[in-house]
């Protein structure tokens, strides 16, 4: 284990600022998970250049703001009382070569045209988190597999090693590559949206890329027409089209926090944004993880124990957690209790994957022992219909059905309808591009047709016309659904 003071400098003044966390009488700095013991681990053969890289990051600056961290934690906060919805999406695991302006627009446009129809159908904000700019590693069952007969090392994502057989050790050069390859994915999408990418006006110039489904394209498009009315009334009666509102939205990035030693190299003590309204300049400073607005805990390193909850329970970052089958109500509650001590609105969001044959029997316990915690009403519940429904087909090839994710949804939504409780959004693994990867929908794809265009390096993804297709659903009942919101 590398000398925590050499990974972050900054932290050889953390027990005297008044950053300093406590939980249980113990001190948190950003070194302290060192001492705790940890899944999914990265053991480089050259230590000396995993020290090199890491120090190269830390003389970087952030990817993300203070200030924007904090935008996107009051609009969190707005979700788990019920008054905005949350959508997330992007790839499973991102590729460095998707840094590139044809791929990250088709996926930012698809996010739009996902959020334009979830506004019509839930009547309130949309809070939209892309799974980009840092989705680079990606947890494994195994470190190594057999291919051809030999042992290798399983590829872990972008930031860790290749795809590529010969690219397969863990290459530290790798860690610097993923912050290059993040900052310049976000400043596309900072560009294009202050180009007026989004600007709402223009909602059809989003287009449908690959999609020429007919019944589809009406839906869109009477989507559209229905907002441009609206607009079109607003300019009528002299209201104020021209609001910047109506131009652009905010789009923040995400990933899993897997990596500690990189999401410690980019967690900086900064001072923190001043209050709303206010005109002077706040004097005191948090930890924030700089590498991404909001990052999340994965179902395998969710120890309560562990490194990483040890690492995530300092940050000022809004942060989600994947709870699963394995996951019990004990658990659950020690969960936010270390996480989330003083109980803040909207700071976790509870990232449920169960699957479609057992959410039933699972989630209501879940929600129960949270609605009747001290944590009534300050979490978010988002709904991840993918991972509790990957399966393999007789050929080997990992894939989901969509109407096992569409199972999984739409019981979510009757649960919490139930239980009193608010579904605040939906944590979707897509791409803009005509993949085939998951079965049905209406295209009808079976396991034939995966190997068409099955492009992913893990695990399945929704194209453009299944993701649509399931934002109208969920529109729909979001429609149907009247859910008054918590004041």
């Amino acid at each position: 284990m590398t000398n925590p003071s050499a990974l972050n400098p900054q932290s050889s003044t953390a027990s005297k600022s008044a950053a300093d966390l406590k939980t249980n009488g113990a001190a948190w700095t950003p070194t302290s998970w060192t001492t705790k013991p940890i899944k999914q681990d990265a053991v480089y053969e050259d230590r000396k250049k995993v020290e090199k890289s890491l120090a190269k990051l830390q003389h970087l600056p952030p990817i993300v703001t203070p200030t924007e961290i904090a935008n996107l934690k009051a609009s969190l906060r707005d979700v788990a009382l019920g008054k905005a919805f949350l959508l997330q999406g992007g790839d499973c695991a991102e590729l460095f070569d998707y840094c590139n302006e044809k791929v990250i627009e088709s996926k930012i446009k698809l996010l739009l045209q996902m959020s334009l129809v979830l506004i019509w159908g839930a009547n309130k904000p949309i809070v939209r988190i892309a799974r980009m700019a840092g989705q680079y590693a990606k947890p494994r069952s195994s470190p190594t597999e057999i291919v051809d007969g030999k042992e290798i090392p399983s590829f872990r994502g972008d930031i860790l090693n290749g795809f590529a057989l010969d690219e397969r050790a863990l290459d530290p050069e790798r860690l610097v590559a993923a912050y290059f390859h993040s900052s310049s994915t976000l400043n596309f999408i900072r560009a294009a949206i202050g180009s007026g990418l989004a600007d709402l006006h223009r909602p059809l110039d989003w287009g449908l890329g690959h999609v020429r489904d007919p019944e589809l394209q009406e839906k869109y498009s009477k989507t559209v027409v229905s907002i441009t009315d609206s607009l079109n009334f607003m300019k009528t009666v002299g209201a104020d089209t021209a609001s910047k509102a109506l131009e652009t939205v905010d789009i923040y990035t995400s990933h899993e926090g897997l990596l500690l030693e990189y999401e410690q190299s980019l967690t900086r003590l900064l001072k923190d944004p001043a209050p709303p309204g206010s005109y002077g300049v706040s004097e005191k400073k948090s930890w924030y993880n700089t590498s991404a607005h909001f990052v999340w805990i994965g179902d395998r390193t969710r120890q309560i124990d562990g490194a990483h909850i040890e690492f995530f329970r300092g940050i000022e970052n809004p942060i989600g957690v994947k709870i699963g089958p394995t996951t019990s109500s004990s658990d659950l509650l020690a969960l936010l209790r270390t996480l989330n001590p003083s109980v803040e609105v909207g700071k976790i969001t509870l990232i449920t994957r169960y699957g479609a044959s057992k959410v039933r029997k699972l989630l209501p316990e879940h929600i129960r022992t949270v609605e009747e915690s001290e944590y009534a009403r300050s979490v978010v519940w988002q709904c991840d219909p993918m991972h509790g429904n990957t399966r393999s087909t007789s050929t080997g090839i990992k894939t989901r059905q969509f109407s096992d994710i569409l199972s999984e949804l739409q019981e979510v939504m009757a649960i919490h309808k139930e239980e009193g409780s608010y579904l605040g959004g939906v944590h979707l693994e897509l791409t803009g591009d005509a993949v085939t990867e998951c079965t049905g929908g209406s295209e009808g794809l079976c396991d034939d047709d995966l190997s068409l265009n099955y492009t992913s390096f893990c695990d399945p993804r929704l194209n453009e016309k299944q993701a649509l297709e399931l934002a109208f659903l969920i529109a729909g009942n979001l429609r149907d659904t009247t859910t008054k919101p918590t004041s």
